[in-house]
């Protein structure tokens, strides 16, 4: 995998951008999902719906954003997503109440999504070219996932520094405290946006441009049977990535570790991903990606069921390997759900349009997977609540499986 020293500036922007773009939306939340549901004065349902507003948005981003990456220059669309959500992140770090909050959510839905998701995926996709695609995906999102754990770490620090130790502090002083977490985010968001404006370019792109827009190749696309499988293998490895997001609600409700213990918890999660990601990449253009992405379902299975038993995670050691091992599989396959696009035999000018449409059933977690999460939680208070969220997640992993498993079978006709 020999790269230019310019081609290796493309995929880090790529990288940097692919995980900056959601930390106001998601990284935060995940890292400090316990701080959020208390300076918000919200519950986990009402968090859940804040999701779905995201997500119906998204679906609609999806679609219509997939064409767009066929056409259009990457980093400048990419560039300009970013600068609207750190925009976004100016009435976030107000705490507006619930129904401003849904219609943040419903705009970040819009800006994280229409102008940024397919055009990152096809710009990955045209660096790795035909024989590495499994090492590109797994850089990208181990990438993206080392950027989303050092961002949790910068949060982490701001939001402690500013509580200054203080574990018992009064919720005035812990919204202050996240609020510098908020604006913190959105400098380097801006940053990032401004790198990408300027130094995401590369001629090859305009090898793989469409001439226009048009709704015939949603419809060519959709004849393929490997587009329909990959919605049902991103569906389902998402919920698994959603699923993480309770890790750090679990250390503190279940385990009843304070605050910044269970955001620590929260931030060892997120370096699980680049480790992950990276490790299945390379290992997965050796030995088969199809196959690989089999078994990072049956991983996941194996990890969400070891939660559901809710056996030994009160002794630290037996804990950190649980998670580890519920989000390797969880981490692989979604290093691995973008990577089998050329194993998939998609053409490389329908990209954009490809993962659009893929999208828009495959990332539908965004829209039920908050609320179900959520709901059942309210439902079931304490252990049993996580145990059943895990129940749920084991059965999901189990279709991803079956999906992945036939994906591969055609894709070695």
């Amino acid at each position: 995998m020999q790269k230019s020293k310019t081609n290796w500036i493309y995929i880090m922007l790529l990288i940097l951008a692919g995980e900056a773009v959601f930390i106001l939306p998601f990284v935060l939340q995940r890292v400090f999902r316990a701080t959020v549901l208390d300076v918000f004065q919200i519950n986990n349902t009402e968090l859940g719906l804040c999701f779905t507003a995201y997500g119906l948005v998204a679906m609609v981003s999806y679609l219509l954003g997939g064409p767009i990456a066929d056409r259009f220059e990457p980093r400048k669309l990419i560039a300009s997503s970013l600068w609207f959500t750190a925009l976004g992140g100016i009435v976030y770090a107000s705490f507006p109440g619930f129904y401003v909050l849904q219609v943040l959510y419903g705009f970040w839905g819009f800006s994280t999504i229409f102008l940024f998701w397919s055009p990152m995926i096809k710009a990955a996709r045209i660096w790795g070219g035909a024989k590495d695609q499994g090492k590109t995906f797994g850089i990208l999102d181990g990438g993206r996932g080392l950027v989303g754990a050092l961002f949790g770490v910068f949060t982490v620090a701001l939001f402690a520094n500013s509580l200054a130790g203080n574990v018992d502090a009064l919720l005035e002083e812990t919204r202050a405290a996240f609020k510098m977490a908020i604006y913190g985010s959105c400098l380097l968001i801006i940053i990032i946006g401004v790198l990408v404006w300027f130094y995401l370019k590369t001629a090859s792109e305009d090898d793989q441009k469409v001439d226009q827009i048009s709704f015939k190749l949603v419809k060519e696309v959709a004849k393929l049977p490997v587009v329909w499988l990959l919605m049902v293998i991103i569906l389902t490895a998402y919920v698994g990535y959603k699923t993480t997001d309770i890790i750090s609600l679990y250390a503190r409700d279940v385990l009843s570790y304070e605050e910044i213990a269970s955001a620590q918890i929260g931030t060892f999660l997120l370096f699980i991903r680049p480790i992950a990601g990276v490790a299945v990449g390379f290992i997965a253009d050796r030995y088969n990606i199809t196959r690989w992405l089999i078994i990072s379902f049956v991983i996941t299975v194996m990890g969400s069921l070891w939660f559901a038993s809710g056996l030994g995670h009160a002794f630290l050691p037996l804990f950190l390997v649980s998670i580890f091992t519920l989000a390797g599989g969880v981490y692989a396959a979604r290093a691995l759900y973008f990577a089998v696009l050329e194993k998939g035999k998609i053409p490389l000018h329908l990209t954009g349009t490809a993962v659009g449409l893929a999208s828009f059933i495959g990332f539908t977690p965004d829209v039920f997977a908050g609320v179900m999460v959520g709901t059942i939680l309210d439902a079931y208070p304490g252990q049993s609540g996580h145990q059943y969220v895990f129940l749920v997640l084991a059965a999901f992993s189990v279709v991803g499986c079956w999906a992945a498993w036939r994906y591969h079978r055609i894709s070695c006709r």
